[in-house]
């Protein structure tokens, strides 16, 4: 049976849906959710230079807890850039 998930603490959320290429529909792109949680590991780790242990704390997680969260993101950021996809924002 897996563990229980642990309640992870997030300060911010997104102030919009999506971020998508410009002049294409949404219809038209594949869509990439980014959880809320992913979010705030980038926010954390890339815009205030947060070390992963003092991130984790931050977020009520296990610091390897944080550096799979935050590498995922960064997978989904970097998938959606270079292949042209919709990146979701999901509540």
């Amino acid at each position: 049976m897996a563990r229980p998930k642990k309640t992870r603490r997030i300060c911010s959320r997104a102030p919009f849906s999506c971020f998508k290429p410009n002049g294409i529909p949404m219809t038209e792109l594949k869509s990439v959710a980014l959880l809320p949680e992913e979010l705030e590991a980038l926010r954390l780790a890339d815009m205030e230079s947060m070390s992963q242990l003092e991130a984790a704390q931050q977020m009520n997680v296990s610091r390897q807890t944080f550096g799979n969260i935050v590498k995922k993101a960064r997978e989904k950021v970097a998938r959606c850039l270079v292949e042209g996809h919709a990146l979701t924002f999901s509540d």
